[in-house]
């Protein structure tokens, strides 16, 4: 089964808490000289493993990454050809537009303000 954290560190110190308290027990019970049961045996075949594993990840650690894709330079544009500009023609003034003052305009309107008001008044005969 794969190991599926990072850090290896916990398990390494969980199995070698186990295996010394293994170690511990067999002492206790049958004294120093005995040999190594099946169970002690297995956890340091665990322990080795999970040693060996975190060499391999420390080494995999210091090889060079993947980087990012870098996108190729591309050479420097052509240049492109001189535009050619039609010749136009010179502008021509316009036409001037009959222009009325603005006292003219005011003398205007008041003379249409009088013929209304003549105009108004007609005559009650009429």
């Amino acid at each position: 089964m794969p190991i599926r954290i990072s850090s290896l560190h916990r398990q390494i110190e969980k199995s070698g808490a186990k295996l010394h308290r293994a170690l511990v027990s067999r002492i206790h019970s049958h004294g120093a000289d005995d040999a190594s049961s099946d169970q002690e045996r297995a956890l340091m075949e665990e322990r080795r493993n999970l040693k060996e594993a975190q060499a391999t990840r420390r080494a995999q650690a210091l090889q060079p990454k993947a980087t990012k894709i870098v996108r190729e330079v591309k050479g420097p544009k052509e240049p492109l050809a001189p535009k050619v500009h039609k010749e136009k023609a010179p502008k021509t003034a316009k036409a001037v537009k009959p222009h009325i003052s603005r006292a003219e305009k005011a003398a205007k309107k008041a003379e249409a303000l009088e013929a209304a008001k003549s105009a108004a008044k007609k005559s009650a005969t009429t």
